[in-house]
């Protein structure tokens, strides 16, 4: 249980928190998921696909990818 809580931690974080360059309150998640949503145009289906592999990421892994895609 405490490998799953770990895992997720950058995801429930501010913005702010992980990244040195984010002044944003956002949590993480909520910042991917908008992400995405405009991505695939609000299409909630095809942001719950992307978002999928996230949930089984490392931290480092969640904020690699996160930072590419929100910088």
């Amino acid at each position: 249980m405490a490998t799953a809580i770990e895992k997720t931690l950058v995801l429930d974080m501010k913005m702010s928190e992980v990244f040195e360059w984010s002044d944003d309150d956002t949590i993480v998640r909520d910042a991917l998921w908008n992400h995405y949503m405009e991505a695939n145009a609000h299409n909630t289906d095809q942001t719950v696909a992307a978002m999928k592999p996230y949930l089984k990421m490392s931290n480092a892994d969640v904020k690699e990818k996160a930072e590419a895609l929100l910088k």
